[in-house]
């Protein structure tokens, strides 16, 4: 007698008396469902286990005895004696002893819950092993791509089951044993600097430093400075030397996110260095040579920029010798439940929460249906508020509905003018929406015309 698999499984044990016929069909209702003999009964036990057991007790069978022998070789079960005098005694605290006539209501509530606190735990069970499997597969170090059986694969610590992400993980690979410029492209929060981080530990230079900078969120005259160093006295508030993010990141790797931001002038700068291998700290009369790998990022059109003549062709070629495009988070939607237990872990571990809250199947199926204009960055947002706001030990569909905002509108322009209003007109807060950082939004809100549209504050 079997209802949907899934739902828990029950042993009756007992030679099914006319009298019992009841109690099974109420048992066979709630989950799968095994008849048994006392004889047959540790077999069928030890074979294929049971989140419930029950066994009657009387002057012909010993149901007591069972359980006992069922206790020691299965504990986490339920376990219900039903008693109709004549047996022998039984004194497992843990158990459950109804008397009959057995109460057909007191028996199917017993076993609904046994059986619900047994799939909860299941989930959680199911939910530790997975995250343990990606541990373990996400701390491999050997120098190939790391893929399993189930499609998952996984490159320093980068993991995906979405086949657009598998091929970019391949690239990745190809280039372990060079140390040509790359240039990786990508929406807002979609892991540049993470996959600029993987490239970095699995190059000839991974015992030297890494070294990143978003050139969006630095005002133009501290840029060069910045980059290059400067020498005491340069300009005002120089007190000291500096020796600036190349030459700290001598021998190692440079990364430079936001490289469509540059200046005319800082682009000339880094086109000297790509050329030459030199660098001129602001205020110097001398060069210094680095040795330094530049791997750059964008979420701009630099074709576009190129014809516009807003970012120097030269340049532009120096930097695109080994293109990567990292695929938006709503083209890889299988990756979200993945992304989102690992977030979960993390945010959990930053929080000390413990253990982490687990992510239940509406939730996960909610977040995968988002359209995510903020990529990861965001997805990882919505998931600290979730966090931080849970009442319980795992995240549901309805405390993230709140959370999640309507940017489901094509346009990246609406996007932004719904993030604006949501956000009361203050930039700040709608960059944080969106995921994206406070200067992108300020040059994303002039492309788009949204100054004064609505009358938002500074």
């Amino acid at each position: 007698m079997t209802t949907l698999p899934g739902h828990g499984s029950i042993l009756f044990v007992d030679a099914l008396e006319p009298e019992l016929a009841p109690v099974a069909e109420v048992l066979g209702s709630l989950g799968e469902t095994r008849i048994v003999s006392p004889a047959d009964g540790l077999t069928v036990l030890a074979r294929f286990g049971a989140d419930v057991i029950v066994a009657r007790d009387g002057a012909d069978l010993s149901g007591a005895r069972f359980l006992r022998q069922a206790a020691v070789l299965h504990p986490s079960a339920v376990r219900i004696l039903l008693v109709d005098g004549g047996g022998e005694p039984f004194d497992d605290s843990d158990a459950v002893i109804l008397r009959q006539p057995v109460d057909l209501a007191a028996v199917r509530a017993i076993c609904a819950i046994a059986l619900r606190g047994a799939a909860a735990e299941r989930a959680v069970r199911a939910e530790r092993e997975e995250n343990e499997r990606l541990r373990v597969l996400g701390n491999q170090v050997p120098c190939e791509l790391v893929e399993d059986a189930e499609g998952l694969a996984c490159y320093e610590g980068i993991i995906t089951r979405s086949p657009r992400m598998r091929r970019v993980l391949h690239l990745l690979g190809t280039i372990e044993a060079t140390d040509t410029t790359v240039l990786i492209r990508g929406e807002t929060g979609t892991g540049k600097e993470l996959a600029a981080r993987a490239i970095h530990r699995r190059s000839r230079r991974r015992r030297a430093r890494f070294v990143a900078v978003n050139l969006g969120s630095i005002s133009d005259p501290l840029r060069e400075s910045e980059l290059f160093g400067h020498v005491r006295g340069a300009f005002t508030g120089a007190r000291d030397n500096r020796a600036g993010l190349f030459a700290e990141a001598d021998g190692g790797t440079l990364f430079l996110d936001e490289v469509g931001d540059a200046s005319p002038g800082l682009q000339v700068a880094l086109l000297r260095v790509l050329e030459e291998g030199t660098i001129t700290p602001v205020g110097a009369d001398r060069t210094r040579r680095v040795d330094v790998r530049i791997i750059s990022g964008t979420n701009r059109d630099l074709e576009e920029l190129v014809r516009r003549r807003k970012f120097r062709r030269d340049l532009y070629y120096r930097l695109n010798v080994f293109p990567i495009e990292l695929p938006p988070l709503r083209e890889r939607p299988s990756d979200i439940p993945l992304l989102a237990r690992h977030l979960l872990a993390e945010i959990a571990r930053r929080h000390k929460v413990e253990p982490p809250p687990r992510l239940e199947e509406p939730a996960a199926e909610l977040l995968m249906a988002e359209p995510w204009p903020g990529n990861v960055r965001e997805l990882a947002n919505v998931l600290e508020r979730a966090v931080i706001l849970a009442e319980g030990p795992a995240i549901r569909a309805i405390d993230l509905r709140p959370l999640l905002h309507p940017l489901a509108a094509p346009g990246e322009r609406e996007r932004i003018k719904q993030a604006l209003v949501a956000a009361d007109g203050d930039k700040r807060e709608a960059a944080g929406i969106l995921g994206m950082s406070y200067r992108t939004l300020l040059r994303k809100v002039k492309e788009h015309d949204l100054e004064g549209v609505p009358k938002y504050r500074e």
